[in-house]
């Protein structure tokens, strides 16, 4: 039976150079950027402390990627969102909708490729039919994933009750907890409610933008 391959460990250390524990080899953040185009599997540490320091050089190799030019690919709207979004109530929601959209965006690679491919080559006309039909497809995909996500977010929804754009089925509170707590639990729902209207409301406006 085939055993699953573990990541390649990469130490840091305080000098911040980055050594490769399966190569035995010292690397760059080029190197790591390439390693992450071919596949390979890795997890940066400390070499002092042995912190999983993973995430902040990944966000490194970004930040030096988006400052070679012609390379950025984060828009800057989208980096100013992103940054408001730290500390906010929709914190917590944000990485999970964007690693939802980004696996939907590698399965589909393939197909975008072939439609811009096809949509460069016509002419060099720039709002060709062809172009905008890959756009078009872009938009309708991104808006699949709103909706299956939102569909996901009613997991979230322990009493099933309503958000505004979502269509689930609440019990009664004398249901739920009889008569006699009714006023209390009645309190407790609406303010959860209010809540999962607000949460709904921004994605709504997450996917306008």
């Amino acid at each position: 039976m085939a055993t699953e391959k573990k990541p390649t460990t990469i130490k840091k250390y305080a000098n911040r150079r980055l050594y490769d524990t399966g190569t035995s080899t010292y690397v760059t953040l080029e190197d790591l950027a390439g390693m992450v185009k071919r596949g390979e599997d890795f997890v940066v540490c400390d070499a002092k402390t042995g912190d999983d320091i993973t995430r902040p050089v990944l966000a490194q190799i970004i930040f030096e990627q988006e400052g070679k030019e012609g390379q950025s690919l984060l828009p800057i709207a989208f980096l100013r969102q992103l940054i408001r979004f730290y500390g906010d109530s929709m914190q917590m929601l944000v990485p999970s909708y964007l690693e939802f959209s980004i696996d939907k965006l590698t399965k589909e690679q393939q197909r975008f490729r072939d439609q811009f491919t096809s949509a460069l080559g016509v002419g060099g006309a720039p709002f060709a039919e062809p172009t905008r039909a890959a756009f078009q497809s872009l938009e309708e995909q991104a808006r699949k994933n709103m909706a299956v996500f939102r569909q996901a977010l009613t997991m979230f929804n322990p009493f099933g009750v309503p958000t505004e754009g979502m269509m689930t089925t609440a019990p009664s509170l004398d249901e739920q907890e009889g008569a006699g707590g009714a006023r209390k639990e009645g309190g407790d729902v609406a303010d959860l409610k209010r809540q999962l209207d607000e949460l709904n409301k921004r994605i709504d406006n997450l996917s306008k933008g």
